[in-house]
């Protein structure tokens, strides 16, 4: 490995290099998170965010699971060598990790690895939620989250309104669906949901679109069972902001703190104090 340099939330284009693992400092970890990317020839997304940091870049390289198990293994040994301690191995990269073909597999090696080297760390996928669509992925997750591995799933909601879904997310799946699917899924599942709070176009999120989030979020939270814990349900909400450039800059633009403040405020009256509800600006 020629350069281990975990720093600033902005360091993610090694991904875009064909990087199949990367180490990072996440700003919602709070520290070293190692990440493992299933696209390193392009993105592959069934989201179009305006926000995203994932630049246009084209590779002649693929997936491979012996690759991914070797770089993990030397990044883990190289972060234990300097006495830096990891937060967690995270799925995310160049798009929807749920989406590789290649994702049942590669979830398991590095179960695996993490049990063998790290058992302390969290093992993590960052998630738009779409794979939840498809029965096989909902059940993989499902049993990943609940069974031995403790998969920690962070399911995106970046949206309470099809209109806001549009603006931010520019999906051609419909809204209604994959909030149909993550209303089955939450209940049967931890999860964390995790909600990106940003201007789009110059304008922030209406006050409709805000009453309709924190609906939508506090039924989610209510569907589960009580709060923190590895049982089914929300265990946390992760309000965050833009803090990294992304190809169509303007078009999406960092807020205040204070919006994403009163946000969760808002979140919190409506269903108390039980879940964690962190603001990462």
């Amino acid at each position: 490995m020629k350069e281990f340099s975990p720093g600033p939330v902005e360091n993610h284009r090694g991904r875009e290099a064909g990087a199949v693992v990367y180490p990072v400092y996440s700003r919602r970890s709070k520290g070293l998170s190692v990440g493992i990317n299933l696209f390193p020839d392009r993105k592959v997304c069934s989201f179009d965010c305006p926000y995203c940091e994932v630049f246009p870049f084209q590779t002649d390289l693929r997936f491979s699971l012996p690759v991914m198990e070797e770089a993990l293994r030397g990044i883990l040994a190289e972060a234990a060598e300097r006495g830096i301690p990891l937060r967690d191995i995270c799925f995310s990269g160049n798009g929807e990790p749920s989406l590789s073909p290649d994702f049942r597999e590669a979830l398991e090696a590095a179960g695996r690895i993490r049990e063998r080297f790290v058992p302390e760390a969290a093992l993590v996928i960052i998630t738009n939620g779409t794979g939840l669509l498809n029965d096989k992925t909902f059940a993989l997750m499902k049993e990943a989250a609940l069974g031995a591995m403790k998969l920690d799933i962070w399911l995106k909601l970046d949206a309470g309104s099809p209109a806001w879904y549009e603006a931010i997310d520019r999906s051609a799946i419909p809204f209604d669906a994959l909030i149909g699917s993550i209303r089955k899924f939450v209940p049967l599942a931890p999860v964390t949901l995790q909600t990106m709070i940003c201007a789009v176009q110059g304008r922030e999120p209406p006050a409709e679109e805000e009453a309709a989030w924190v609906r939508l979020a506090a039924e989610l939270a209510g569907s589960g069972g009580s709060g923190p814990g590895r049982g089914p349900g929300v265990q946390a909400v992760q309000i965050y902001g833009k803090a990294r450039p992304a190809p169509e800059d303007p078009l999406a633009e960092a807020l205040p703190q204070a919006v994403l403040e009163k946000r969760a405020a808002a979140l919190r009256a409506a269903i108390g104090t039980s879940i964690p509800i962190e603001v990462f600006p």
